[in-house]
């Protein structure tokens, strides 16, 4: 058992970022051993390149085996998902998305493995994220 706290992040056009310092924030709540304090991470990748083309299935596994993995080793869930928004002209955009979940204990230094992922998929996609 676990008490569980969330923060997401979303990567990609049309998709709002959220703040990471929930999860540098020790919870007020306690739990008793061997529980400990986790916290659910959603980082969500749309799969549209600037150019219109789709981010290619053998890319997005290269990019997590040298981005999310090694610094998330102890494990995480990928979901395949479908995103929308609403653009500033009022046309609603819409993408194939991916959902990464991790769970991972609240840290500064997660923190800082989550900004490398987000200034990696944007870097490598030319995504703004």
């Amino acid at each position: 058992m676990a008490i569980v706290g969330t923060v997401a992040l979303g990567i990609g056009a049309g998709v709002a970022t959220l703040a990471l310092s929930p999860l540098a924030v020790t919870p007020s709540r306690a739990c008793n051993p061997p529980s400990q304090i986790m916290s659910r991470l959603e980082l969500l990748f749309g799969m549209k390149k600037p150019d219109g083309d789709d981010v290619a299935e053998d890319e997005w596994r290269a990019f997590l085996d040298a981005e999310v993995t090694p610094r998330f080793p102890d494990g995480l869930t990928v979901l395949t998902g479908y995103g929308q928004w609403r653009a500033t002209s009022g046309r609603v955009g819409s993408e194939t998305s991916r959902v990464l979940l991790v769970w991972l204990k609240p840290s500064v230094a997660n923190n800082d493995k989550i900004e490398a992922i987000r200034i990696a998929w944007k870097i490598g996609t030319s995504r703004k994220a």
